[in-house]
């Protein structure tokens, strides 16, 4: 949970840890350990979620220039929340920094809560059950397992990271005129008298 808050926190190794002694020892239930995981994930997120939407923006607003963060690039960021917060939410699941900023990002970026919700939901389900139910019928085949996978696993995230940043310093000139139009049109949609 705290891990899914914006705190740099080992979850998938506790998770593991905690099903592999749910594998070994029998002395927790593995459904126990999947409620629990999956809870805090949620949870966690939806803390998450609500801390960046309360306070995030404006920290970005205000700081943001230190990092790069410039205003049109803000202004992007909400852009591509709203057309594919729901992806970047659910994948950002799986991938380990990512995990640990996305509900604040999404939250701070102000996607709508019910997709926040629902692609947070099945992404904790799949990454917190996923790990906690293969972890426990692998059991100590998982360390063996683990270093080949999380190697082919990183190298395709790095990859597809990679294709990401590309495309998107390659179009970020096209996306931001996109996104000022959409936010231009939304003010006037919202001015206009009703």
């Amino acid at each position: 949970m705290l891990e899914s808050m914006g705190l740099p926190l080992p979850a998938e190794s506790l998770i593991i840890g905690a099903s592999l002694y749910a594998a070994t020892t029998h002395h927790i239930e593995i459904r126990w350990v999947v409620v629990a995981a999956v809870t805090g994930a949620i949870m966690g997120d939806n803390l998450g979620y609500l801390i960046g939407r309360s306070i995030g923006f404006r920290v970005l607003q205000k700081y943001g220039a230190r990092i790069g963060l410039s205003t049109e690039r803000l202004l992007l960021g909400r852009y591509l929340f709203k057309r594919h917060g729901g992806l970047v939410v659910f994948l950002g699941r799986f991938v380990a920094v990512l995990r640990v900023f996305v509900a604040l990002l999404a939250g701070a970026n102000h996607m709508p809560w019910k997709s926040f919700l629902w692609h947070n939901a099945l992404g904790g389900v799949f990454w917190a059950g996923g790990y906690s139910v293969a972890t426990y019928f692998l059991g100590k085949e998982i360390f063996s397992l683990s270093g080949p996978l999380a190697i082919g696993i990183g190298t395709i995230v790095v990859i597809l990271l990679g294709v990401a940043l590309f495309f998107l310093k390659k179009n970020e000139k096209r996306l931001t005129e996109e996104a000022l139009k959409e936010a231009e049109a939304e003010d006037h949609a919202g001015s206009a008298p009703g």
